[in-house]
């Protein structure tokens, strides 16, 4: 199993970024698709997941009405959208496979949850 996060780089605040995150080696549909972001000494953080259709989403507080997530099941594929971004968003954003999330409960937001992990990807955000 594989999960290749990119789109990292470097950004003024204010600015936008968008990653993506292509999948192989499972049947993507299964799973619920999430990310995750870590900063600089900092514990792993919830940011956003989504259901196996697109239908569900939800997201980490820091983050809501800025960032969007999304799917496209026929690349496999699991985008994030950032827009008016933070310095503090800074991080290296990691994708998550989930295949029975459990929606409605806080555990869709812990590490613990999730089945396979991609490599991460840096985002910079410059004051």
């Amino acid at each position: 199993v594989q999960l290749q996060a990119c789109g990292g780089g470097f950004v003024q605040a204010g600015g936008s970024l968008n990653l993506s995150c292509e999948v192989s080696g499972l049947t993507f549909k299964w799973y619920a698709m999430g990310w995750f972001r870590q900063a600089p000494g900092k514990e792993r953080e919830f940011v956003a997941i989504v259901s196996w259709n697109g239908d569900t989403t939800d997201y980490g507080d820091s983050v809501k009405g800025r960032f969007t997530i999304s799917r496209e099941n026929a690349k496999n594929t699991v985008y994030l959208q950032m827009k008016s971004l933070k310095p503090e968003d800074t991080a290296v954003y990691y994708c998550a496979a989930d295949r029975y999330p459990s929606w409605g409960s806080s555990l869709v937001h812990m590490e613990e949850e999730y089945d396979f992990w991609g490599q991460g990807t840096l985002v910079t955000v410059s004051s």
